[in-house]
């Protein structure tokens, strides 16, 4: 069980990071670091991934059926 719980979290990081570096970054890298906007993007993408994953989470586990 532990170990399909480490897949998942690696596959749900993998698919999160994936994500929000193709939203919020520009694939002509003009820097070797990110700029102001693509870092709050990123936060913002990373923040809104985890607390909609932590919402579902809590619906199936409720067993409750979506709004």
């Amino acid at each position: 069980m532990a170990e399909k719980e480490m897949e998942y979290r690696v596959e749900l990081f993998n698919k999160m990071t994936q994500t929000c570096f193709n939203k919020c970054v520009d694939n002509k890298y003009k820097e070797s670091e990110l700029n102001m906007g693509e870092n709050s993007c990123i936060d913002r993408c990373v923040s809104k991934y985890w607390h909609v994953t932590s919402l579902i989470g809590q619906l199936l586990g409720s067993g409750r059926p979506p709004m």
